[in-house]
């Protein structure tokens, strides 16, 4: 399978697992909530994990130190600025749209997140396939718990079960159409700039949004758990990096 072959298949890939929140169907409430803030921390490991040891390495590699490290503030500043606007359109709507804008609002920054995420996936398997390969797998750490979180979003915003499943399909998809654009753009642009912006993303989510969620805890156990579990994404990242020079 050529380069495009294998960007396109990781896209789709990608966006078949918008569909793992059909899984909550099958599972209790009180073993979902067992399983999600260790899946939370684990994502936080690779995420940063694949942002420090990956896509910084390979993405500033042809830059200059303070040009990478501008494109890595502008990704951060763009989730952050995303997030804002977000937050603040939730609170400012009108009393007539009480009903779904949660939901509509959820769907617009998955979908948003998914395109910047294929862009720097993309473009980091396009300078080095290892980094891209680990890329995409801190990408589908972060995603399951995600999808399964806006899954439960969406059906307590008034969607049914199979409309919250399509609907976080075709954000979903936007994933692909961002990798194929990376593709594209290869053509004509240096694409290391994507990487570190896209690192600047994966930075942004672990430390905002996945971090605080598992750092308070009622237990030590439990608190033991999760750090084991951030530390174990973040050692898997960094032994691919030593074992494939990345």
């Amino acid at each position: 399978m050529d380069t495009l072959g294998w960007i396109l298949a990781g896209g789709l890939l990608m966006s078949a697992i918008a569909l793992v929140g059909g899984v909550t169907t099958l599972l209790k409430p009180a073993t979902l909530e067992r399983l999600l803030l260790p899946l939370i921390a684990l994502a936080a490991g690779t995420l940063l994990g694949g942002a420090l040891f990956h896509m910084i390495p390979n993405g500033s590699a042809a830059l200059e130190p303070l040009t990478a490290a501008v494109w890595v503030a502008a990704g951060f500043s763009t989730f952050l600025a995303l997030e804002q606007f977000l937050q603040w359109h939730q609170t400012h709507r009108t009393p007539g749209d009480a009903g779904q804008p949660v939901t509509y609002l959820i769907l617009t920054g998955d979908a948003i997140h998914n395109f910047v995420g294929g862009l720097s996936v993309a473009s980091t398997f396009l300078i080095n396939p290892s980094a891209g390969i680990v890329a995409w797998i801190a990408a589908a750490a972060h995603e399951v718990p995600q999808e399964l979180g806006d899954f439960g979003i969406l059906v307590h915003g008034g969607f049914k079960r199979r409309r919250a499943l399509l609907w976080n399909f075709i954000c979903a998809l936007t994933f692909p159409i961002g990798a194929l654009l990376a593709y594209l753009l290869s053509r004509q642009l240096e694409v290391s700039g994507l990487v570190l912006f896209g690192s600047g993303t994966f930075i942004y989510i672990a430390a905002s949004d996945l971090v605080p969620e598992i750092k308070l805890h009622k237990s030590l156990g439990a608190a033991a758990i999760h750090f084991g579990c951030f530390g174990i994404g973040m050692a898997i990242t960094l032994l691919i990096a030593y074992a494939f020079h990345v």
